[in-house]
C-alpha cells in the first residue's frame, strides 16, 4: 500500500463542508430563512416557548393529558410555567428499551431589570439593571435595546411588555464615556471597563410638564416615563416588584458576510440548538424509540430553578411516559436511554488564537462539534462522555452522512465551562454534548455558520430516527 493509500486510511482530517459538498449550501440557507425567524421571534425564554408551541401545534402535537393512551407516532408537549417546554414522539418500542432525549436551553445572557429599577438622575431617566449569565459588561454599552417581560398587576392579571422590535418603537441604551475623557476607564483591567452598576439603561430624557406652575414634581422625567409605560400597559412603579422584565439587543438576525454563510444574532447560544431540536422533532415520524426535546431555562446560571435542568421536572415526564405506557419500569428506561446535550462550543478564532488548541478546535463551516467534555481545569464540572457513548453517536451521524467534528471549550488552563451534560448524566443516562460552533459566545451577536446549522438539525434527526 503506498503511502497516500496508508494516509487515507489511517488518518483523519475535518473537510470543509462547502469544499467537499457544495451543494449543501443552497439547503442550508434555506433551513436558516426559518430559523433567523425564530431567533427574532424568541428573544426570551418565554418567548421561546410561545413560538414552539405555535410551531408543535401546527405540526399536529398536542399538551400532554395522562387519561389519553398514546399509539406509536402520536406528538406530545409538556409546557413547565411558560419558560421551559418539553416535546415527545412516542416510539414503537417500550420506553424501558430507552428514550432517545435531545436537550437543549433556551435562556441566553441578558439584562434584568432589578426590582425597583427606575430612577432619575442629571435629568436623565434610567433602568437598573442586573446582568445574567455570562456577559462581557462592556459589550452591552452604546447597543440599541429592547425591552421584553412580564408584568403582574395587583389584580393578578398578567401583562407582556415588548418595546423597541417595531421599526416604529424607540429603543433603549447604555452611554459609554468618550474617549477625550476616558483616561481613568482606559487604566481599568477590561473586565472592569464597565462595572456592574455603570450598567445605566436610559429609558427617557423629556420631563412631565403640567399645565399648572404650582403643580410641581420633584422627578419629573422618571414620572413621565412611567405615565407613557401605564398609557401603553397600565403599570405603576410599584409593579416592577412583580415582574420579569428583560433587556436584550433590538437588532434582528441578519447574513453575514458577502456570501452570506454567517447568521449574525443574539441569543444563538443556545435557541440555535432549540430551534434544530425541534425540527429534528416535527420531522420524525414512527421512530423506533420514544423522542424527548427538551427546551430548558436557566442553563445560563447554573440550571437552577424549577425549570432549570437541575430540578426534577424531566425526571417527572419520564414518569409521565412511563406510566402513559404500560407502567414501563422507570430505572430501566433511564438506563437504557441515551441524551444528546445539545449545547454550542467556541469555534476557533484566528483573531484571538492564543487561548485555542488548533488540533482540538471547532470550526465554522466543518459540522456540528461533538464534545466529549466540557468543565474546566481537570474536566472539573464535566460529564466526559464514555467511549460507548461517543461511538454510538458517531455512528448514527455517520450512518447518515452528517459533517460532524470534535472540539474542546479553549486550550487546557485557558478557562472552561459547563452545559447541562452533568445533571441528565445524574439520572443515570448516557449523555453527550453536540452543538453548533459559536463565534463571539454570549456577545450581544453572535456568528454560527448556516451549514453547521443545517448539519445539527441533520445530526439530530439521525438521532431521532
Amino acid at each position: 500500500m503506498s503511502g497516500k493509500d496508508l494516509e487515507k486510511a489511517l488518518l483523519w482530517e475535518t473537510p470543509h463542508i462547502a469544499k467537499e459538498a457544495p451543494a449543501q449550501l443552497e439547503a442550508a440557507h434555506a433551513f436558516c430563512e426559518g430559523y433567523k425567524k425564530f431567533l427574532d421571534a424568541g428573544k426570551t425564554e418565554r418567548e421561546c416557548v410561545t413560538e414552539a408551541i405555535k410551531m408543535l401545534t401546527a405540526a399536529g402535537y398536542t399538551e400532554f393529558d395522562e387519561n389519553v393512551a398514546y399509539k406509536a407516532g402520536d406528538k406530545v408537549f409538556w409546557n413547565n410555567r411558560g419558560k421551559a417546554l418539553v416535546a415527545a414522539t412516542f416510539g414503537t418500542l417500550s420506553p424501558e428499551e430507552g428514550i432517545r432525549m435531545n436537550g437543549a436551553h433556551i435562556d441566553s445572557p441578558r439584562l434584568d431589570l432589578k426590582p425597583n429599577p427606575l430612577f432619575e438622575k442629571g435629568d436623565i431617566a434610567y433602568l437598573k439593571p442586573h446582568y445574567y449569565g455570562g456577559v462581557r459588561k462592556y459589550q452591552w454599552t452604546t447597543v440599541p435595546l429592547a425591552m421584553h417581560g412580564t408584568v403582574g398587576l395587583k389584580t393578578g392579571e398578567m401583562v407582556d411588555i415588548v418595546i423597541g422590535e417595531d421599526e416604529n418603537d424607540p429603543v433603549f441604551c447604555i452611554t459609554d464615556l468618550l474617549p477625550h475623557l476616558a483616561a481613568d476607564q482606559n487604566s481599568r483591567k477590561l473586565g472592569e471597563g464597565v462595572k456592574g452598576e455603570e450598567l445605566n439603561i436610559i429609558i427617557g430624557s423629556i420631563p412631565f410638564m403640567s399645565e399648572d406652575e404650582e403643580d410641581k414634581v420633584k422627578q419629573p422625567v422618571k414620572l413621565l416615563a412611567m405615565k407613557l409605560l401605564n398609557e401603553k400597559y397600565g403599570i405603576t412603579e410599584k409593579d416592577f416588584t412583580r415582574a420579569e422584565i428583560e433587556m436584550v439587543p433590538a437588532y434582528k438576525a441578519k447574513d453575514v458576510g458577502l456570501d452570506r454563510g454567517l447568521i449574525g444574532a443574539y441569543g444563538q447560544d443556545d435557541r440555535v440548538c432549540a430551534y434544530t431540536a425541534l425540527m429534528a422533532d416535527m420531522e420524525t415520524k414512527m421512530p423506533a424509540r420514544t423522542t424527548l426535546t427538551i427546551l430548558a431555562d436557566k442553563e445560563e446560571i447554573g440550571s437552577v430553578g424549577n425549570t432549570g435542568l437541575n430540578s426534577d421536572f424531566v425526571l417527572h415526564i419520564v414518569e409521565d411516559i412511563c406510566a402513559n405506557q404500560g407502567n414501563a419500569n422507570l430505572r430501566k428506561t433511564l438506563r437504557n436511554s441515551l441524551c444528546l446535550s445539545s449545547d454550542v462550543n467556541a469555534a476557533y478564532d484566528p483573531t484571538w488564537s492564543s487561548v485555542y488548541e488548533e488540533r482540538n478546535s471547532s470550526y465554522i463551516h466543518k459540522g456540528c462539534v461533538l464534545t466529549k467534555y466540557t468543565g474546566a481545569r481537570g474536566k472539573s464540572g464535566s460529564n466526559d462522555a464514555s467511549a460507548e457513548t461517543m461511538t454510538k453517536v458517531i455512528n448514527m451521524m455517520d450512518a447518515e452522512g452528517v459533517y460532524w467534528q470534535t472540539g474542546e471549550l479553549g486550550a487546557v488552563d485557558v478557562g472552561g465551562g459547563g452545559t447541562i451534560a452533568l445533571l441528565v448524566a445524574h439520572m443515570d443516562v448516557d449523555v453527550v454534548d453536540l452543538g453548533v460552533p459559536i463565534l463571539s459566545m454570549h456577545a450581544p451577536f453572535e456568528l454560527a455558520s448556516k451549514l453547521d446549522v443545517y448539519n445539527t438539525y441533520k445530526a439530530f434527526c439521525a438521532f431521532y430516527k
